[in-house]
């Protein structure tokens, strides 16, 4: 299984041309037509002759100096617009859009010479946390085929996962990268807000929006960032800051580091499972060199609140552009999640109530950040749950409204602070995997790529496969 191995050893691999990129296509394809009918990673798969006849001209085209991800297939979360391919945001308003230019992020990856297999399930617009909630089929998780794969960006996890593909682009506004990863045993990373451009991606919530790179391991997640990261002219929110070679620092000493355990989040609420494999998880950076220390974060308990406050307020904003005119079909195509969310976002932006809601929340982010940047003074990075609970029945989350929000307990508080998040492997219980976050200082993505490239090195979490492989 050729796409099971590295991104650094498939680059050697295709440049000593003991592969090709046509025997990667071909692996690809044939993993998506033996496993996806069970399992609807994808909502647009790319024409698998087309994609072959690119494979050809990478393989006579490549130089020693090409791209790591030259030639390497790749699949993309179906939030991004993909010029004269179809974008759906997972609803049927936009079925038949054909974006008429690329998503910064895509336009990266394609330049640095990697093939689209195709377009990724995900929850309509990005409403959800379970890949249920898209207008397509429901997608279902590789290591229980009755359970939800997490989302918004279930389907790049489950093609990652199944190693349909080495590596995916996903979108995370309050865990939509890290609850799959978690869910689906990969890794993914939420990057710092501005880090990656957000130009052509179809948008949740402007100011929780952030691109991000999800894949099989923590090292090939560092090479995909070099790529992605830096500044967009055409995006004002996008970062000056300079881009490190964060592959560069992967192996480095972790001595000295203290790692924070935010008591709040090890409380009520964390399924004792999860809690018993983060506190495993603490020992092996232990045995690093890394010290263990409490923090805490007392408003933490109303992250869920601010966060659904302003990102329905701001969904309700941004989605008033598809009025059927200048964007897309008829409202009446938005399913029932989308517009109960719109319906709460516009009460909370509505005259007599902005103040009340809206504002209060937005003042009570600002406490929070200020609450992460003091406890980010006591140690160098927070180590977290990335779910409450292990992976729900499908049909669980969608019918119970409030738990469906509490899936972003851990998650979306930290999207509200702007953060970086990763997302690994960490354990499993019931036979399903539990992912942890490391969550570190604005634009630290260097150092939670060294702490978990070395958590990497000691365990193979990361390296187990789902049993719907075998079939």
């Amino acid at each position: 299984m050729l796409i099971n191995q590295s991104i650094k050893e498939l680059s050697l691999l295709l440049k000593k041309k003991e592969i090709s990129s046509v025997d990667l296509i071909k692996e690809s394809y044939s993993k998506i037509e033996k496993l996806d009918n069970k399992l609807h990673s994808f909502i647009t798969i790319r024409d698998k002759n087309e994609a072959l006849k690119e494979a050809e001209v990478k393989d006579k085209e490549r130089k020693e100096d090409s791209s790591i991800i030259y030639g390497l297939p790749f699949s993309i979360k179906d939030a991004y617009c993909t010029e004269n391919f179809r974008t759906t945001a997972g609803n049927k308003i936009l079925d038949d859009f054909i974006p008429p230019y690329s998503a910064a992020v895509y336009k990266k990856i394609i330049d640095s010479g990697s093939i689209l297999i195709g377009k990724n399930n995900m929850d309509a617009w990005g409403h959800g946390g379970s890949t249920e909630n898209t207008d397509y089929h429901p997608a279902c998780n590789p290591w229980d085929l009755e359970r939800i794969p997490g989302g918004s960006s279930g389907g790049s996890a489950i093609a990652i996962s199944t190693r349909m593909v080495p590596f995916s682009i996903g979108e995370d506004t309050g865990g939509s990268i890290r609850s799959p990863s978690s869910m689906c045993n990969t890794s993914g990373l939420k990057v710092t807000y501005g880090r990656v451009s957000r130009l052509g991606a179809i948008a949740y919530a402007s100011s929780l929006d952030s691109v991000g790179p999800m894949a099989k391991s923590v090292e090939d997640l560092s090479y995909l960032l070099e790529i992605m990261a830096g500044k967009d002219s055409l995006d004002s929110t996008s970062s000056k800051t300079k881009v490190d070679r964060y592959s560069q620092f992967l192996g480095a000493p972790i001595k000295g580091k203290t790692i924070g355990l935010p008591k709040e989040f090890f409380g009520k609420g964390l399924d004792p499972q999860i809690k018993k494999v983060l506190i495993d998880a603490t020992k092996f950076f232990e045995k690093l060199g890394a010290k263990i220390q409490e923090v805490s974060l007392p408003h933490f308990i109303y992250g869920v609140s601010i966060y659904y406050l302003i990102a329905l307020s701001e969904t309700s904003s941004n989605l008033g552009r598809y009025d059927s005119f200048r964007f897309g079909g008829e409202r009446e195509l938005f399913s029932e999640e989308t517009k109960k969310r719109i319906l709460l976002g516009t009460y909370a932006l509505s005259a007599g109530y902005a103040d009340k809601l809206y504002k209060k929340a937005q003042k009570l982010r600002t406490i929070l950040i200020q609450e992460y940047e003091e406890a980010l003074k006591k140690c160098d990075v927070i180590l977290a749950p990335v779910n409450p609970s292990l992976p729900s029945k499908i049909g669980e989350l969608i019918n119970d409204p409030l738990k469906n929000l509490m899936e972003d307990l851990y998650t979306g508080t930290i999207s509200l602070v702007g953060a970086p998040s990763l997302s690994v492997p960490a354990g499993f219980a019931e036979g399903l995997p539990v992912g942890m976050q490391i969550v570190g200082k604005k634009f630290g993505e260097t150092e939670l790529f060294q702490l978990g490239y070395l958590y990497q090195q000691e365990t193979d979490w990361h390296k187990r496969l789902p049993p719907i492989l075998n079939i």
